[in-house]
């Protein structure tokens, strides 16, 4: 289910960033009490005796004094009448209209003062029912009503211990209040701790994630081209390999001289890393040991870049290892947001469901939308220029930050009218020898089918390489790659957030809203993310009405 916002709800401000909001106080001093004690009286009221309608509460029973001879205050006071009482009373003369000389004979103890089908409005929105001044019992005035008060208090008060004999006496007949008693004294086992890690490392033990991950050519050819073109940075260092799987990225720091090189693994494949480096003939190189490190490398890039919840480890070990002025490798992450028609992944996902053999089954279709959808859109599908939501500097950085919310503005870049199903999410990668931060206007590497970039920098069939001089440049390349519809697709594929209310757009469309990125409650390794959206003026929406139309907020779990 979509939530539909005004306009005016959208608030373009991003956190994560160390911001604090906080709310100004204003009214602070204003209860519940005084509203309704202000608005209630206000009311219009109907006279207890006639049809009547006068302006408000009070002038209300001042009628019915002045005319019948009735005060309902005094009354309730003098009988001291709580407050369900005295509505109880209100009812019973709308409901069954007695003679007003019959109420004087009242003692509070009739049948219906007890009863609760006097406690149903006759009229509904019963002013007389909000006003509670009846129910305030002021000290009496003489010593006859003091009397009669403290006559009614007593008896109401015997009515009320013999009540409670008669329950504590039903209860003890019908259950066995010893072994009650027992179990209270028992002590409750404290719930399991949640483990959200146990499957997470237990699946990176297995074969098939490491292959699909090395023949990421994408993935694994930047990681070795920053490596093997980086001799001065590596030349000597000592490197901390998080999250090391088969420890192929220490192998590339280990043969780009690296001095020391540690690997880290959580998962039962560290057994094999430690005998893969020793078939290399690296185990004097690669190994574990304490102290401060000149460079952390570690690929714990997930799905929506931040999935898996890897990146905590990293920083962890950033804080407690790496030394001032070390290198991150990656060094900075971009995460990027785009329009999609993705119609491929509409039909295969949603409209798939519509026509079964005749049969409309859509409703197996609807739950797509409560999650991001892990697939390839192809570059055609892109409707509008990459918008940057959260732009990730490896060195600086703090866990808590990973959490955000993101204004952003995409506009349509479809050459005719075009249905958008989709807000797509993938993200770019950088590496700079010093770990400075990358200027704004640095462009991504993007890959094309065919790239021998991998070959450059690892022989074939283990054959020793052949050195080549490096030419000087005057400006050391960063090396990059992208996740994105237009560089060949990787393992990461990309994250697709299918709208439940496409947008219909034309070349110049605006779609503006805010994008929020949680780790999820019940599991930290999963995201939860909300988007609010809106199509600014010019374009129109699925309705076809002209903008600036509702903020429309969707919900969904990366998992």
């Amino acid at each position: 289910m979509n939530i539909h916002l005004p306009a005016t709800s959208l608030d373009l401000v991003e956190t994560g960033s160390g911001a604090e909001c906080e709310s100004d106080g204003t009214n602070a001093e204003e209860t519940w009490s005084d509203w309704v004690s202000d608005s209630a009286n206000d009311r219009r009221c109907k006279s207890l005796f006639e049809d009547k309608l006068l302006a408000s509460v009070t002038e209300a029973l001042d009628y019915d004094k002045r005319t019948y001879g009735f005060d309902l205050d005094s009354f309730c006071k003098e009988k001291a009448l709580d407050f369900h009482s005295r509505a109880r009373l209100i009812n019973y003369i709308r409901k069954e209209k007695p003679p007003v000389q019959s109420l004087q004979s009242l003692t509070g103890k009739e049948s219906f003062f007890s009863s609760d089908n006097y406690l149903l409005p006759v009229i509904e929105d019963d002013s007389l029912l909000r006003n509670e001044n009846g129910s305030n019992i002021s000290a009496p005035s003489d010593i006859a009503t003091a009397t009669r008060r403290i006559a009614t208090l007593q008896s109401k008060l015997v009515a009320a211990k013999e009540e409670l004999a008669h329950y504590r006496s039903l209860i003890n007949q019908r259950v066995d209040i010893a072994r009650i008693r027992e179990a209270i004294d028992e002590p409750i086992a404290s719930p399991s701790k949640r483990d959200d890690d146990t499957h997470y490392f237990e699946s990176y033990g297995e074969n098939d994630i490491h292959a699909v991950m090395i023949q990421d050519r994408v993935r694994t050819s930047s990681y070795a081209s920053f490596i093997m073109t980086s001799s001065a940075l590596f030349q000597d260092a000592v490197v901390l390999d998080m999250g090391c799987g088969t420890g192929i990225l220490s192998l590339f720091a280990a043969r780009a001289g690296a001095k020391r090189v540690i690997a880290v693994d959580a998962s039962d494949i560290a057994l094999k890393a430690r005998r893969i480096v020793e078939a290399n003939g690296y185990e004097n190189v690669i190994t574990v040991i304490q102290g401060k490190v000149d460079v952390i490398v570690s690929e714990w890039m997930g799905y929506a870049l931040l999935y898996e919840s890897m990146l905590d480890s990293v920083l962890c070990a950033r804080d407690r290892f790496l030394k001032p002025g070390g290198v991150m490798a990656p060094s900075q992450c971009r995460m990027m947001l785009c329009l999609s028609e993705a119609s491929k992944i509409y039909r295969e996902r949603i409209g798939f469901w519509n026509d079964i053999y005749g049969f409309d089954i859509s409703v197996m279709g609807e739950d797509v939308f409560n999650d991001a959808v892990v697939d390839i859109v192809g570059p055609d599908s892109v409707m509008s220029e990459p918008c940057v939501i959260k732009d990730l500097y490896l060195r600086d950085i703090a866990a808590r930050q990973l959490d955000f919310t993101a204004p952003f503005t995409l506009v349509s870049t479809a050459d005719r009218r075009t249905k958008i199903h989709a807000l797509v999410l993938y993200f770019d990668t950088f590496f700079e020898a010093t770990g400075s931060p990358i200027s704004s206007d640095t462009t991504v590497h993007i890959r094309r089918d065919g790239g021998g970039e991998l070959a450059e920098v690892w022989p074939v069939g283990r054959r020793p390489s052949i050195p080549r001089r490096q030419a000087v440049k005057s400006k050391r390349e960063i090396i990059s790659f992208s996740t994105g519809p237009r560089s060949v697709p990787t393992h990461w594929k990309h994250t697709i957030f299918l709208l439940r209310e496409p947008i219909t757009v034309t070349e110049g469309t605006v779609v503006t809203g805010t994008f929020n990125l949680r780790k999820s409650e019940t599991n930290s390794r999963e995201l939860d993310v909300e988007v609010h959206y809106t199509v600014k003026a010019g374009t129109s929406s699925e309705s076809g009405t002209e903008t600036p139309g509702d903020v429309i907020v969707q919900i969904y779990k990366v998992r």
